[in-house]
């Protein structure tokens, strides 16, 4: 007798964003991620990059379909049940939003200090050596006015790892700019998914899409005609 199939991590079922809560094309989406899956995404726009990153995450009303995270849907998920899920997603923000008043560590860490029960000292033991692996000389304690642009991404690539999340959404187009920082990215989605993790990696540049060695194990493209498979020449 076969066990049960595997729960997806991510699984879009005729998804129909409601027009006017979003940028994205009006027709059903459709995406199944499973774990240790990396998914890149070509989307040249923008506003429907960040509102497809917000679809997977439960954050776009839905005119019918469904999105389910690690088989919950978002749709009858409490406002606490939903905030604790989004917990174990790590996500790099086209846009960062930092809180200045805070040290970037604390910003770092504070996502993890409300969702996980792993001490502080624990926590910043693992952003520590996440920083390191992303190219920062350690846990940066100044503020995020004192970093560099580049720096900042470095350190959202921390907070987004921070806590063994299990799906990674990567929508941020200054990472793919910060030639040393791909493979770092690459290194750590690997070992995510060593722990039963997924990935999907947005892309607007030619660059990262013409790489036939980047390891997608599924590509599409994501237009007004909605979201495309996309199949590679071998």
């Amino acid at each position: 007798m076969s066990g049960a199939a595997p729960t997806p991590v991510l699984e879009i079922s005729g998804a129909l964003p409601d027009p006017g809560a979003s940028h994205l094309p009006p027709v059903p989406l459709d995406l199944q991620v499973m774990a240790g899956d990396c998914v890149l995404i070509e989307a040249r726009s923008p506003l429907q990059t960040k509102d497809f990153a917000d679809l997977c995450c439960g954050l776009v009303p839905l005119r019918s379909g469904s999105v389910r995270f690690l088989g919950r849907d978002w749709a009858d998920t409490t406002d606490e049940l939903a905030s604790a899920m989004r917990g174990h997603i790590g996500r790099l923000f086209g846009t960062e939003s930092w809180i200045r008043f805070l040290a970037t560590d604390t910003n770092i860490l504070l996502p993890q200090l409300h969702h996980s029960r792993r001490p502080e000292h624990a926590l910043r033991e693992m952003a520590a050596s996440l920083s390191i692996s992303f190219g920062l000389p350690g846990l940066p304690v100044m503020s995020s006015d004192a970093l560099s642009a580049a720096d900042l991404v470095r350190a959202s690539c921390v907070r987004a790892f921070l806590g063994e999340p299990q799906l990674m959404v990567f929508d941020n187009p200054e990472l793919e700019r910060i030639t040393d920082l791909v493979p770092a990215l690459l290194n750590a989605l690997m070992a995510a998914h060593d722990n039963r993790a997924a990935g999907i990696w947005f892309t607007r540049g030619d660059a990262l899409w013409n790489d036939g060695s980047f390891p997608a194990s599924m590509r599409f493209r994501l237009t007004e005609r909605g979201l495309t498979a996309i199949r590679v020449s071998a």
